[in-house]
């Protein structure tokens, strides 16, 4: 057979693999330009993070004369990573891109929106590692962009992920606070958000899962992630729960928010919160927002429904600081 005709991995509709190497990103991405938006006055723009790998990001930079504080005041900066499987994605995509200005607006601040490298091209660890850059890149200010230097509150750097983006946010925290002397002087996570994260267990228990096959697709795709080695489930960087797992007491940040909705993933997000609090966090600086009844990817999909502008009122509560 035509090996670049033979599959050797697919999960439809995201990805698929032929044996000659040769991938196939199922999923559409609809990549938009930075721009100035219409609707809210947010100004963005790429920057490169670092030359030798690739890695960008996209910044936002919300109206001044319309942040709380007045135009003088820092701005909190917010570090988003996007889903997609490990595989897909990007942070060109439309509804990432809507997402972050009707964020950065709502809640008046920089937002550093990461693009970071995909397997299989690029396998894990290659996107927590530019996670890491991207953490220290945004906590530098006088070495990073302008919008950074000159705008951004660097002892406010708020770190958020959808899905893989949210596992990807979970690992770089927890590293944030075992490694607090690699961050630059001055640079601080304030607070964590994961909406809808992607973690899996290796934990089998009937009633632990709503779709089966979704569930072994994304066993799978995580070892296709890894280039195809099998680290297993009880991995601790997509099963933060397993046995001799770092504590999340050590994720270094000071608050957690854990938005979970009606998907596969549902179960595992609710057990990580859960998780939070056997671990130490205290009530008051680790919140649960079920969204009950909505799929996952809702947000994105239907910004302007009531659970999603109600996931974005407690973002902007956290970034905020307020209760």
């Amino acid at each position: 057979m035509d090996p670049d005709a033979e599959v050797t991995f697919e999960f439809v509709p995201v990805i698929r693999q032929y044996k000659s190497g040769r991938v196939e990103r199922l999923l559409p991405t609809n990549r938009v330009p930075p721009s100035v938006d219409a609707t809210t006055g947010v100004a963005s723009k790429d920057v490169g993070i670092d030359p030798a790998t690739g890695l960008w990001a996209r910044l936002y930079l919300p109206d001044l004369s319309e942040c709380p504080g007045g135009a003088d005041r820092r701005l909190p900066v917010v570090l988003y990573f996007h889903g997609g499987g490990f595989v897909v994605g990007s942070a060109a995509d439309a509804p990432d891109h809507a997402f972050l200005n009707r964020l950065a607006a709502r809640a008046g601040a920089l937002a550093v929106s990461v693009e970071y490298r995909l397997a299989p091209e690029h396998p894990i660890p290659a996107c927590y590692d530019d996670a890491w850059t991207a953490l220290r890149w945004a906590a530098d200010a006088a070495d990073a962009d302008p919008w950074v230097r000159d705008h951004g509150d660097v002892g406010r750097v708020f770190v958020l992920g959808f899905s893989v983006g949210g596992n990807i946010a979970h690992n770089v925290t927890l590293r944030a606070g075992s490694e607090p002397a690699e961050l630059p002087g001055g640079g601080r996570v304030k607070g964590m958000a994961l909406l809808h994260p992607c973690f899996l267990s290796g934990n089998k228990k009937e009633g632990e899962v709503k779709l089966a096959w979704v569930r072994a697709k994304l066993e799978e795709m995580w070892a296709f992630a890894c280039g195809g080695r099998t680290p297993g489930t009880d991995d601790p960087r997509v099963n933060p729960l397993a046995d001799g797992a770092p504590s999340l007491r050590r994720l270094g940040c000071e608050q957690v928010l854990v938005c979970v909705a009606d998907d596969e993933l549902e179960v595992r997000g609710k057990a990580y919160y859960q998780g939070l609090l056997a671990s130490g966090w205290a009530k008051e600086d680790a919140e649960l927002l079920d969204s009950a009844g909505e799929e996952h990817e809702f947000h994105l999909r239907e910004p302007e429904s009531a659970k999603a502008l109600l996931l974005v009122d407690r973002l902007v509560a956290l970034i905020r600081g307020n209760p």
